[in-house]
């Protein structure tokens, strides 16, 4: 059996009936040492094709697909339930608490809740995504006087260094830049991440390749996605390097991107991601 059939299989068995197992999955793989030619241009075709089924993708087992539904129900409850700028920003306790206390929501289950942690706590390079662990506790919460809410948008950003880059940016390019996202909790990462597997036949791998799997993503810590007023869902595909707000971003040297084209990280190209942490 091969590293990526042994990496497919284990996490199946994870991912199936029966208790989390940590550090199950070597954190190496086709991102820091690809074994020929053949596994890089599947990885490239994969991220050029990032919302394709292929054959070795990681799936949820069928009799763990309810659990996704329900728990993609419920973190949708809550989200309603405190608004979505909030949302982005509550810890898992806190989502649980208020789960609990409305009746139409109901509490996590224990199934549900193991769920949950073996998708945050499972090597995400069994999917195909080796990005570094940005978040490594699942109850992390975002303290209120570390972030600050940014004027006429719902999202929020780090005090510092990510609060006061988007300023600086904003001056110099005026209302046609947005902020489109900005600070995100594991809660907020959870959904985005289970919604998209939950909307592809339980296709953990798909996911990956869209967005960062809970835990992994530098919203977390610092980054920030920006777009152009006006463009829509187009902000999040490659059309929006055709912006005048793109061009302009990279002449003034803001766009170090976090995920740059051809990266290796397992995530497909985002010209919109701007890089504020300094960790690679």
């Amino acid at each position: 059996m091969d590293r990526r059939q042994f990496m497919r299989s284990s996490l199946l068995a994870t991912l199936g009936v029966g208790c989390f197992s940590p550090g199950l999955f070597s954190t190496q793989g086709w991102g820091t040492g690809f074994s020929s030619e053949d596994d890089i241009r599947d990885y490239l075709n994969r991220m050029k094709n990032f919302d394709a089924h292929f054959p070795t993708d990681i799936v949820v087992l069928e009799n763990e697909r309810p659990l996704l539904t329900s728990c993609v129900k419920k973190l949708r409850h809550i989200e309603h339930i405190v608004g979505y700028s909030l949302f982005t920003t509550i810890s898992f306790p806190k989502a649980a608490r208020i789960a609990r206390n409305y009746p139409h929501v109901e509490a996590f289950s224990t199934p549900e809740t193991e769920f949950l942690e073996r998708i945050f706590y499972t090597d995400a390079s069994g999917y195909g995504f080796f990005g570094k662990k940005t978040i490594d506790r699942m109850d992390h919460e975002v303290l209120d006087g570390d972030m600050q809410r940014v004027s006429g948008t719902p999202h929020y950003l780090y005090r510092g260094r990510a609060f006061e880059t988007f300023q600086k940016v904003t001056k110099e390019l005026g209302p046609d830049l947005i902020l489109t996202s900005g600070v995100r909790g594991v809660v907020k990462q959870i959904l985005l991440f289970l919604a998209k597997a939950d909307a592809n036949r339980g296709n953990l791998s798909l996911a990956s390749r869209q967005l960062a799997p809970p835990g992994f993503s530098y919203h977390g810590v610092g980054d920030l996605d920006v777009g152009k007023s006006g463009f829509g869902a187009e902000n999040f595909t490659e059309r929006f390097m055709l912006t005048d707000v793109f061009r302009k971003l990279a002449e003034r040297g803001y766009l170090s991107l976090r995920y740059p084209k051809d990266n290796l990280v397992g995530v497909r190209f985002e010209p919109w991601h701007i890089k504020i942490v300094d960790w690679a």
